[in-house]
């Protein structure tokens, strides 16, 4: 099993210890409920390091509602066991408290790119995200830090961070790990109803929709977005929230895709809310 550590006083001395040993350090942030997304962001971090830590924390500060805090699921020995098989060499679980012994006053926030998208519907979301990652960055001193691709606009603030405040730091992006029909892994899909569980792959099948049309000469990013939306709400288990075609680099929305840039989507099965997100690139 992965050694797990749980105060920051302790993490930091075992991560001093690898430093002195010349290691390469990966680092893969999670919340836990550990799926076989996460998993690939581990095993690439264990193909690519010499040290492989992952951190387990459900950030109180990115939920906007504390139900949706209270109801995200805990599976702590089911994600040990995920560590391990992946090869994980340290986890990292603290408590709220010991992250936050106090009330910050200290926040990061990347403006324009939390500002659309996801951004613009959960306010104060990606600045929480912004500030543990960036605490995690602190603690850990990385050598590469691995995301994955479902969750588009966090790794566009990520790497726009890291830019920015000159961390030495590699963000890497993996590519969105999917069921056989479509439909991005997430720890939210074992809420879905069968009905909502059978519409949802509509989500993938309709930003693929757009993007084929890219590939092959399209360029109006409103014709690009209605395609997608046709085939998302041909389902009528399924509410878009926002289909949005924008630079991905910037997140801006975009009139014309002339370069690559990111289709992306928030729908909700229910109360379940799915985002997923796929390439444009012209032909």
């Amino acid at each position: 099993m992965p050694e797990t550590i749980r105060t920051i006083d302790a993490f930091n001395r075992r991560m001093m210890i690898s430093r002195m040993r010349g290691r390469t350090i990966g680092l893969v942030p999670t919340m836990g409920a550990l799926h076989a997304g996460h998993a690939a962001l581990m095993e690439r971090a264990r193909a690519e390091t010499q040290f492989v830590v992952t951190t387990l924390f459900v950030n109180p500060t990115q939920f906007n509602e504390a139900r949706d805090l209270d109801a995200y699921p805990r599976t702590f020995e089911a994600d040990l066991e995920a560590c391990e098989r992946a090869g994980v060499d340290v986890l990292f679980a603290p408590e709220a408290a010991e992250m936050y012994p106090r009330e910050p006053l200290t926040t990061v926030e990347v403006s324009g790119l939390d500002e659309g998208l996801c951004g613009a519907r959960r306010p104060g979301h990606f600045r929480g995200v912004a500030t543990v990652v960036a605490k995690l960055f602190l603690i850990t001193q990385p050598d590469y830090a691995y995301f994955g691709e479902k969750d588009f606009q966090q790794l566009a603030i990520v790497r726009r961070m890291v830019a920015d405040l000159s961390f030495p730091i590699e963000v890497v992006g993996v590519e969105t790990v999917r069921e056989p029909d479509g439909l991005a892994l997430s720890s939210r899909n074992r809420l879905l109803t069968p009905e909502q569980r059978r519409a949802a792959p509509a989500i993938f099948a309709g930003l693929q929709e757009a993007a084929s049309l890219a590939k092959s000469g399209e360029r109006s990013a409103s014709a690009l977005r209605r395609a997608a939306l046709a085939r998302i709400e041909a389902e009528a288990e399924l509410e878009v929230e926002y289909v949005d075609v924008v630079d991905r680099e910037t997140l801006r929305p975009l009139e014309q895709v002339d370069a690559e840039a990111r289709i992306a989507a928030a729908v909700r099965a229910g109360s379940v809310r799915l985002i997923d997100n796929a390439a444009l690139v012209p032909g």
